[in-house]
């Protein structure tokens, strides 16, 4: 596309209800100025919902709350999909600077995580229906292919094109690299939901992709331990990145558990049926593994947050960062509960998730207030750049 300038007419009304959005000239500059750190939003919510649908007690309203969470989640995906898709078509020459800002492009990685919620959601609210099972498998399939997009290419321009050094490294390396396991997780819990035929290649895809995140993860994780020793905590805007090491061990596990539970009716009467009837146990075992690590770092993140609260940690969405990994570790709280029959598991769980829909509650308000205001809409690889002109595109 040429790199002209086009006259777009916004519509007096449009205007007229933009004007609480103080700090945007117009509504184009929500589009121009949007990032993919708003599809944390649809993650913490998503992981919520997920959470809430199987509460270990039951609590009147509680499912369709969650279901009604499903629906909001689903819709603001869209929405969010619908403008970053508008930036890279409308706003080329602005969208591309996001893929070298070493900080901004790891969160390429929020979009397949935020849309895994969704596809589990659209089988755990209607577990009898063939449709949603395959329209959800479809999704998955989308899913993986954006996993491994951003797997593969945010790493290419961290290697060749970003400027980073290991003072300024922090949890937000996670998220390109973690989508895979994401996506290895789902791949199980849908296989339980599907013919033999159609499981196998998920089972087998999920396995892989396991492989593909997780030791990546985990070399990541030591590194950063390494930086936390040697330059001590980040900066305080970036505080809650501490948090985010608690996501690919939470996934991991839980990867390994429904992975594990899918794997004996997926290869029923295969050759494979061997191997598979071993996948639960060390399923389970290798869960283990990965809970007793994830504790340790749950118990880092909060001493270091109650740190960084101290000396005055501010709002931004990076505060999202305090949901998803802290809801995928309740999820291999409560799975581990279910496999193991013991009832700690279940009970640490049910106090996770209560704080998880704490936090949730606090951060979406502030949130919602941050976006009414416009103080949460700025893209940082645009810092020093003029706004577009109220009526105006650049392609």
């Amino acid at each position: 596309m040429s790199a002209s300038r086009q006259t777009l007419a916004i519509p007096p009304f449009i205007m007229i209800t933009w004007k609480p959005l103080n700090r945007l000239p117009s509504p184009l500059e929500l589009v121009r100025q949007f990032t993919p750190n708003w599809f944390t939003v649809n993650m913490g919510t998503g992981i919520t919902f997920l959470l809430l649908a199987q509460f270990p007690e039951p609590i009147a309203g509680l499912h369709a709350l969650a279901y009604g969470l499903f629906l909001v989640d689903a819709a603001l995906f869209a929405l969010f999909a619908a403008l970053f898709a508008a930036r890279w078509l409308f706003f080329t020459a602005d969208a591309l600077p996001l893929l070298r800002h070493p900080v901004q492009s790891m969160f390429l990685g929020a979009i397949p995580m935020a849309l895994i919620p969704l596809v589990n959601g659209l089988v755990l609210f209607h577990p009898q229906s063939a449709a949603a099972a395959q329209v959800a498998t479809q999704l998955w399939w989308i899913d993986v292919g954006l996993s491994l997009l951003t797997g593969w290419l945010v790493p290419w321009y961290q290697f060749t094109a970003q400027d980073h050094s290991l003072e300024r490294m922090t949890g937000v390396w996670l998220l390109p690299v973690v989508p895979a396991e994401v996506a290895a997780s789902s791949a199980g819990f849908l296989a339980q939901h599907l013919p033999a035929a159609q499981a196998q290649p998920l089972v087998v895809a999920g396995y892989a992709l396991w492989g593909m995140s997780v030791p990546i993860a985990l070399g990541i994780l030591t590194v950063l331990y390494l930086r936390l020793a040697l330059h001590k905590l980040p900066p305080k805007e970036l505080g809650v990145s501490t948090w985010l090491s608690l996501g690919p061990i939470g996934t991991g596990a839980f990867a390994l558990l429904t992975l594990g539970a899918a794997a004996p009716q997926a290869f029923h009467g295969t050759v494979m049926a061997p191997v598979a009837a071993l996948a639960g146990p060390l399923g389970v075992i290798g869960a283990l593994v990965l809970w007793g690590l994830g504790l340790w770092w749950l118990v880092t993140a909060v001493a270091l947050t109650a740190i960084q609260v101290r000396r005055g940690l501010p709002f931004n969405l990076g505060w999202w960062g305090f949901t998803f990994p802290l809801g995928v570790y309740a999820t291999t709280s409560l799975t581990l509960g279910l496999r193991t029959g013991m009832p700690f598991f279940t009970a640490f769980a049910a106090m996770l998730i209560v704080a998880l829909v704490g936090v949730w509650a606090v951060v979406a308000a502030r949130s919602a207030h941050g976006l009414w205001h416009g103080h949460l809409v700025q893209a940082p690889c645009l810092q020093g750049k003029a706004q577009a002109p109220a009526g105006t595109q650049t392609a």
